[in-house]
């Protein structure tokens, strides 16, 4: 294959982006974690 999909994509996404997002001492009282902001941004953004 000489492409990425869609799948190959969410495959990755949370080890690629979890050390990446930084959390608001708001959203870390709240119990927030990377995973749960991830997973939203997923259910947000139309993966075609």
């Amino acid at each position: 294959r000489d492409f990425v999909s869609p799948e190959d994509i969410q495959a990755v996404l949370f080890d690629v982006l979890r050390h990446r997002v930084i959390l608001s001492f708001e959203a870390e009282a709240a119990g927030i974690d990377q995973d749960r902001v991830i997973q939203r941004i997923l259910d947000v953004v139309a993966v075609a």
